[in-house]
Order: structure tokens, then C-alpha cells, then sequence
């Protein structure tokens, strides 16, 4: 459960209700040609954020953006900074980057988008800051209902991200302490979610 791709026909109702809801949904087959259109999509010298997923990484959407020397990377400047020292300046700079690519952690067939963070670093510019956002998203993300959505995230998504969380950073675990739903969006060129046929990430 969660793991499995979706079915034809699940993956044409959530891309349906995705552009009711102002946001363009496309399905691709491969994670080659997810990263394809993630490229194409994104000037060359452009302002990139890429956020912590490991969709974006079994892409090689993350190498790309943030080593190539093709784009502005956020996070790479990031890299930079003392985190003791330069944490204003920091939260700043990730705050509203031009593009922001990532993943998300649910989607309902009724187009909506869910995500959840321990600290909400990332929700904000998936939100409104960022003036682009570019979601690469397994096909198995897709889940029936909001509940179902709360159900995959404590469920199945938040032990595997506490093991995750432990390795990088050392700390007992990750936790679902903010939330955040996209039901629709303003602007219909803003989200773009590119659905990935496969299971990508978890």
C-alpha cells in the first residue's frame, strides 16, 4: 500500500482535477523524461531552488540544477554559509528563489497537493514565494482523499523519512509538525507536476 503505481485511469483523474484546480499536470513514463522537462522548463542562469527528495535525486534533476553551472543554485549558496552564523541571511535567500523545484508527498484525485515538514522550511515557497514551482512526483503518490493523503504521510512516508533524518542530520527522527495543502492555485501557469508513471522516491 502506497508504494504501488497508480492505475491508468487514477493517474488521468488526478491530472484532470490538478488543472481544475489551476495546477498543469503531465505524465511521463520515465525519470529520464521527467528530467527532460524539468530542464526544458527552466531558463539556463536561472534562480533554482531544489529541495531535499529523493525523486529529484533518482532524476538526476538535483546534480543537474545545482552542479551543472547552468543555473543560479540556491542551495549551493546555501552550502556556503555558517548555519551558526548566517542563519537570517540563509532563511532569506531560500525563501522566494524564482524556480523552486521539488516533490510532494501526496496527491487526492481531487488535484490536491500535500506535503509534510518537521520544520516548514520548504512550505513556504512551495506555497506562494517562489515564483515557479516544478513538482516531479511518483505515480504511486497518488491517493484517493485528504484522509488518505494524512493516512500515507504518518503511515508510510514518516517512518521512512525519520530513518532518513537520523543518517543525515543525526537526530532521533523527522515529525509531522507543519502541514501544507495546495486545493487550488491563482495563477494556472505557477505549479507545474510531472507525473512520473513509475514509483519515484517514496
Amino acid at each position: 500500500m502506497f508504494k504501488e503505481e497508480a492505475s491508468k485511469e487514477l493517474i488521468e483523474k488526478a491530472i484532470n482535477a490538478l488543472g481544475s484546480n489551476n495546477i498543469k499536470a503531465i505524465l511521463v513514463e520515465t525519470l529520464e523524461e521527467a528530467r527532460a522537462k524539468v530542464v526544458s522548463a527552466i531558463p539556463k542562469g536561472a534562480e533554482v531552488m531544489t529541495m531535499v527528495s529523493a525523486s529529484l535525486d533518482e532524476a538526476g534533476i538535483t546534480e543537474v540544477l545545482d552542479n551543472s553551472g547552468d543555473y543560479k543554485s540556491i542551495r549551493t549558496q546555501l552550502y556556503q554559509l555558517d548555519p551558526s552564523k548566517d542563519t537570517h541571511k540563509m532563511r532569506k535567500l531560500a525563501a522566494s528563489p524564482d524556480y523552486v523545484v521539488g516533490s510532494v508527498n501526496a496527491i487526492t484525485e481531487d488535484g490536491k497537493l500535500l506535503w509534510a515538514s518537521a520544520t516548514g522550511s520548504q512550505l513556504g515557497a512551495y506555497a506562494y514565494t517562489a515564483g515557479k514551482v516544478i513538482l516531479v512526483v511518483g505515480s504511486q503518490k497518488i491517493v484517493k482523499d485528504y484522509d488518505a493523503a494524512i493516512k500515507r504521510i504518518y503511515d508510510y512516508i514518516l517512518p521512512i523519512e525519520s530513518e532518513r533524518a537520523k543518517k543525515a542530520y543525526g537526530v532521533p527522527g523527522s515529525a509531522v509538525n507543519k502541514l501544507l495543502s495546495i486545493n487550488a492555485e491563482v495563477d494556472p501557469e505557477r505549479i507545474t507536476v510531472i507525473i512520473v508513471k513509475k514509483p519515484t522516491g517514496y
